[in-house]
């Protein structure tokens, strides 16, 4: 099969199930893109653009997100999946999100409408940022931010699915 033969669909937003799974680079023990152990300390700002201590902004020299590729990819050859922006992501937030969710249904899906209540207006982040401390960048964080409000340390990654063989 060549590669113009595969049909993918349309550029999207990952769902929080996606995105962790390609932060993990596929492996449930990796609870940060580069593996299980945290990055914690000044030294360790060579594995993502974060805030590792309290004022230490500037630790890696960047105040603010760093260029892309800034920092090694994971496994998968993905960069950035930890630290410098948060991510978008097209799974709802809920509180009750994980009563909601299972392993046969991982996504919480609802396209809030402009009239909605603003609770109904939430989408999950994920990766935390250049800002967060390390616990907020590891694989399996989730943060939520209202999906009508423009953030400095939030970004976006689209994916695309193979359709067909």
């Amino acid at each position: 099969m060549q590669r113009r033969d595969v049909k993918v669909e349309k550029y999207r937003l990952p769902t929080e199930a996606e995105w962790e799974m390609a932060a993990r680079s596929g492996k449930t023990e990796n609870r940060y893109p580069w593996g299980p152990t945290a990055a914690q300390a000044e030294e360790d700002c060579y594995q993502a653009n974060f805030k590792p201590g309290e004022g230490a902004y500037a630790a890696d020299r960047n105040l603010i997100p760093a260029k892309t590729k800034s920092y090694r990819p994971n496994s998968f050859g993905l960069y950035d999946m930890a630290g410098n922006v948060a991510e978008w992501t097209s799974t709802a937030y809920t509180e009750s999100g994980n009563q909601l969710m299972s392993d046969m249904n991982p996504e919480y899906r609802y396209n809030a409408a402009a009239e909605d209540p603003y609770p109904l207006k939430k989408k999950v982040v994920k990766g935390g940022s250049w800002k967060d401390i390390s616990t907020f960048i590891r694989s399996d964080m989730r943060d939520s931010e209202y999906q009508n409000h423009g953030r400095s340390y939030i970004g976006f990654r689209c994916v695309r699915t193979p359709i067909g063989n």
